[in-house]
């Protein structure tokens, strides 16, 4: 079996969920002895790795709207599909590349939900007018897929209920994974050295955020729980990336508010390389999610992988994830009560914070959780099952 991967972003250029997704997948499939080979059709700079084409913003595209630069990338990657049993897209950016290459070359196109644009509706504040173009590229995309790979049952809801047309026998359910021997405890001078490096006591509570800055992390709702975290714990925030300037504005103002009201805050905007950001999750008394749309949350599972315990929100897959009471602690969101959200963010965290015995016992559980339910052999196993019956 010969799979064209088709992505928006593959390493070193990844910039959230979809893209760690797609890295391990393609890591996996190639280890399967059914599968020939496993080409991947990427977005951006040139790449080294075999296997691996990138291709860059058409030159007459430079100034458009980034909907258009993506359909202008989307056609070159369709030309360059040949040969190729199965095409596997992933998130609306590439979804249209499967699309026209399935036509193209005859041949059965998948696609993975990592997000829906009918419920992100904040992005048109990134996308302008061409949030109009991306939800149309989606959903074109989703009437014509062979079959929809849901990163949770959430996700299989949303699908079908954003897009009624899908036939739900056409929608699976495959959880995105963790390499567990990845995301796994760091060595304790790893973590005095990344703690030492951004000033960070060792000796207190500390709650983790990793993400980017966007709507959908729930960065404003985290901001304003922290206000209420108790007097030792210390925030680390891990953000950076944002979708705009506005929102980038917004956070600024927001976190220079904190730094005036409490110690312990600190903001790390640069995007730090996997072995820190473990070593950061190592550290950790609590990591914090506090999305307020998620159909699944990679970045949870990277914690628990850590044993580290984990606060989130209940949004889309976070509850198939982490397992109230036993892995963490489930807040429940609501857009009509964004107040009551933080205030109960807070006093999870804190209950956590003051009990570290606790939050250790959560953290260990998590990783048994990780370990047991979501290894990336397992899942890219069955996504090849899943090619089979299309083949």
């Amino acid at each position: 079996m010969r799979i064209g991967l088709l992505t928006r972003e593959f390493p070193p250029e990844v910039y959230g969920g979809a893209g760690v997704h797609v890295e391990f997948l393609a890591r996996e499939l190639r280890r399967i002895p059914a599968v020939e080979r496993v080409e991947v059709r990427a977005f951006g700079a040139a790449r080294s790795e075999a296997g691996v084409l990138a291709f860059a913003t058409p030159p007459a595209l430079a100034g458009a709207n980034a909907a258009l630069q993506s359909i202008g990338t989307d056609i070159e990657i369709a030309a360059a599909l040949e040969g190729l049993d199965i095409l596997h897209s992933h998130t609306w950016y590439a979804n249209l590349a499967g699309l026209l290459g399935g036509m193209l070359h005859g041949v059965p196109h998948v696609l993975t939900a990592h997000s829906l644009e009918p419920l992100r509706p904040w992005k048109a504040e990134q996308l302008g007018g061409g949030y109009r173009i991306s939800s149309w590229i989606e959903r074109e995309a989703y009437a014509s897929a062979d079959a929809v790979i849901a990163v949770s049952a959430g996700m299989r809801q949303d699908v079908l209920q954003a897009y009624p047309f899908v036939p739900a026998s056409r929608v699976h359910v495959i959880h995105n994974g963790i390499d567990a021997s990845m995301y796994s405890p760091a060595s304790p001078e790893s973590v005095a050295q990344e703690l030492a490096a951004h000033g960070i006591d060792g000796d207190r509570p500390i709650v983790l955020f990793v993400g980017r800055i966007t709507r959908q992390k729930g960065v404003a709702h985290l901001l304003g729980a922290a206000a209420g975290f108790d007097p030792g714990v210390q925030l680390v925030f891990c953000a950076g990336a944002p979708d705009t300037p506005e929102i980038r504005h917004e956070t600024e103002a927001s976190v220079a508010l904190l730094q005036s009201q409490r110690e312990g805050v600190h903001w790390i905007q640069e995007m730090l390389p996997r072995e820190r950001i473990i070593s950061l999750l190592t550290a950790a008394t609590v990591f914090v999610c506090p999305s307020v749309y998620e159909p699944q949350g990679i970045v949870n599972l990277e914690a628990m992988g850590c044993e580290t315990a984990v606060v989130a929100s209940d949004v889309g897959g976070i509850p198939e994830v982490v397992a109230d009471g036993e892995t963490g602690v489930l807040v429940h969101y609501s857009p009509d009560a964004p107040r009551e959200f933080e205030s109960a963010l807070a006093a999870a965290v804190n209950a956590l914070a003051s009990d570290p015995a606790r939050a250790a016992q959560m953290g260990r559980a998590g990783r048994a959780r990780a370990l047991e339910h979501f290894g990336w052999d397992t899942l890219a196993r069955r996504t090849v099952e899943l090619y089979a019956t299309l083949v």
